[in-house]
């Protein structure tokens, strides 16, 4: 009896496709963003408090407490450049996406979980599961990225990227809500301190596990799969099948700038992001008033809920003028916050815009993102999926040093945060000048023409 293929545009398999950013959102926010970096440099702190130059020390290294988790994140982020589009050519020669997402996703989840044995003793071990769930975090993006373009159809996309965004961003809210709260309660509780950052780190672990059996029990393999030629291995095969895409990447122009635009414009958001907190507080503290830590986390609450809605509303915009168009609105709103950041949050009602600015921020965060990814579907030739997601996802994670660096020394050289936030915009202008020229419906028809030699 034949095998009935599986069908685009599923309701229960895009559900269970997007149960996957909700299960695995946890990881980003509540380890890489909240608890994790602070812990670990306060240990690396207490190791370091031994030594006469004020340095802990890994297998001889001396290293600065507060570097340790920047250095690891460094390091990820690099093993990532290297290994993604190798693994993304593995997985599309041979059609075991999904066994890859899964196997994966349960490394980063379980490494994620041992994060809860970190302690005093072995304060090193924090960083280094962390070097390893970040890699094995951005590999399981690839393969499920590389799912779009299989569960829905050309005029879905859209809106499907834009649903699984929204769901990590509420996935991620909730978790984070909820590990906030037995934070702040963790004393009436009887709880120490550092057992609650513990728990809350090893949660981000099991709630990426156990929502991602949603995601197995309802994705479908959507290829047989491919044995092996006689004398190679995977790893074989991926570089050479990666040597060819390389080589036939002239193919794709128009793919290749978005891809350009999205290198950089991408870099001003995830910059944004990162320096928001400190701009904030800069002030607040420089004006002689005490930073309400749970005000802030309040905001960044309010950030990860609003960004859910946001995700959502930029789906039906894309529907709505088109996906290109909808990215360049997102580009030019984000170019006015980073403005209104220099000329604004100057009085006693920086906080409130502050508040303000964040809700702004979130509207079009999801949306910019999810549409970006959704457009860039159309673009890349099946059966090539993983391997093109792999280079998306280097572009998304490879350049998050160059917003920060010029963030560093424009606050250096003028010695002050609002010239510092003022130059991300050069990121937002140069994609604001770069997508008009990219021709989405001829990188389409290319990518179509493409899989169709390929095949």
């Amino acid at each position: 009896m034949a095998r009935v293929a599986p069908s685009v545009n599923d309701r229960r398999e895009i559900f269970g496709w997007a149960m996957y950013d909700w299960a695995n959102s946890a990881f980003s926010t509540t380890v890489g963003t909240v608890f994790l970096g602070p812990y670990v440099a306060s240990l690396a702190g207490d190791a370091a408090k031994a030594s006469a130059d004020g340095m802990a020390r890994l297998a001889g290294i001396p290293i600065a407490p507060d570097s340790f988790f920047p250095y690891c994140i460094s390091i990820s982020v690099l093993l990532q450049v290297l290994l993604l589009p190798v693994l993304g050519a593995i997985a599309d020669y041979s059609h075991l996406r999904k066994r890859m997402l899964q196997a994966f996703a349960t490394l980063g989840a379980l490494q994620t979980i041992l994060l809860f044995f970190v302690t005093g003793p072995v304060w090193w071990l924090g960083g280094l599961l962390f070097i390893g769930a970040n890699l094995a975090f951005g590999a399981a993006v690839v393969f499920y990225n590389a799912y779009l373009p299989d569960i829905a159809s050309e005029d879905q996309r859209d809106r499907v990227s834009s649903f699984g965004w929204a769901m990590g961003y509420l996935g991620d809210g909730i978790l984070l809500a909820l590990n906030l709260a037995f934070f702040m309660l963790h004393e009436k509780l009887g709880v120490p301190t550092a057992l609650a950052i513990r728990i809350n780190l090893a949660s981000a672990g099991v709630w990426w596990l156990l929502f991602s059996f949603v995601t197995w029990s309802r994705l479908h393999p959507r290829h047989a799969h491919r044995p092996l030629p006689r004398g190679e291995s995977y790893v074989s095969v991926g570089f050479k099948q990666l040597r060819q895409t390389i080589a036939q990447i002239r193919n794709f122009p128009e793919t290749l700038k978005f891809l350009g635009a999205f290198f950089l414009y991408n870099d001003g958001i995830q910059t944004v992001i990162a320096v928001s907190s400190t701009f904030a507080a800069a002030p607040l503290i420089r004006g002689g008033l005490e930073l309400d830590l749970g005000t802030l986390t309040i905001v960044i609450l309010i950030i990860q809920f609003t960004a859910f809605f946001g995700a959502l509303l930029w789906g039906r915009l894309a529907s709505w003028v088109g996906a290109k168009r909808s990215i360049i609105i997102s580009l030019i709103i984000w170019s006015a916050v980073v403005i209104y950041a220099y000329f604004g949050m100057k009085g006693e009602s920086r906080v409130i815009e502050f508040g303000l600015l964040g809700v702004v921020i979130a509207l079009v965060l999801g949306g910019s993102q999810a549409i970006s990814r959704s457009l860039f579907a159309q673009m890349i030739p099946r059966g090539r999926e993983a391997e093109f997601y792999s280079f998306y996802e280097v572009s998304d994670r490879g350049t998050s040093w160059i917003g920060p660096l010029l963030f560093g020394l424009a606050n250096q050289i003028f010695l002050n945060l609002r010239p510092a936030i003022l130059s991300l915009i050069f990121f937002f202008i140069v994609g604001l000048v770069a997508l008009p020229f990219v021709n989405e419906r001829k990188g389409i028809e290319d990518a179509k023409v493409r899989a169709g030699h390929d095949n």
